[in-house]
């Protein structure tokens, strides 16, 4: 499988990326934009996506009752050399599925993401899976 992006600078403040039908406004401003995602958010946004995306794969196999999910990210980054050295998140499911399950959900994630995966090889990911009222 290969996918195809393809962005144009649009002046100095911004640039375009378009895959497909869907086009995403870049924060390339050197004073940053408000309105668009840079670089490294835009990172996190994919690994958001793969494990959003995961958990839609996943729960059908499992037969997994989920309501909702959302995910949070952050990231570490080093001036010199510029690069990501950590990158957290936290998984929040509403479910009344149990700790044991939702456990094997987390580890479905990671093992079957695409950009999850190919991450973890460059940076360490640190992060949890957990039910939104906050119990478990």
């Amino acid at each position: 499988m290969e996918y195809r992006v393809h962005a144009r600078r649009i002046d100095a403040h911004g640039s375009l990326a378009v895959a497909r039908e869907a086009e995403i406004t870049l924060d390339t401003d050197l004073a940053g934009r408000r309105d668009a995602m840079n670089p490294v958010e835009l990172l996190l946004s994919a690994l958001a996506a793969c494990m959003l995306k995961g958990i839609e794969r996943v729960t059908p196999m499992l037969h997994f009752q989920i309501d909702g999910a959302e995910v949070l990210l952050e990231a570490v980054r080093q001036d010199a050399p510029p690069k990501l050295t950590l990158i957290r998140y936290e998984i929040v499911v509403e479910s009344s599925e149990t700790d044991q399950r939702l456990d094997l959900l987390h580890r479905n994630i990671l093992k079957y993401g695409t950009i999850s995966n190919t991450l973890s090889s460059a940076v360490p990911l640190e992060g949890t899976l957990r039910h939104a009222s906050g119990r478990g």
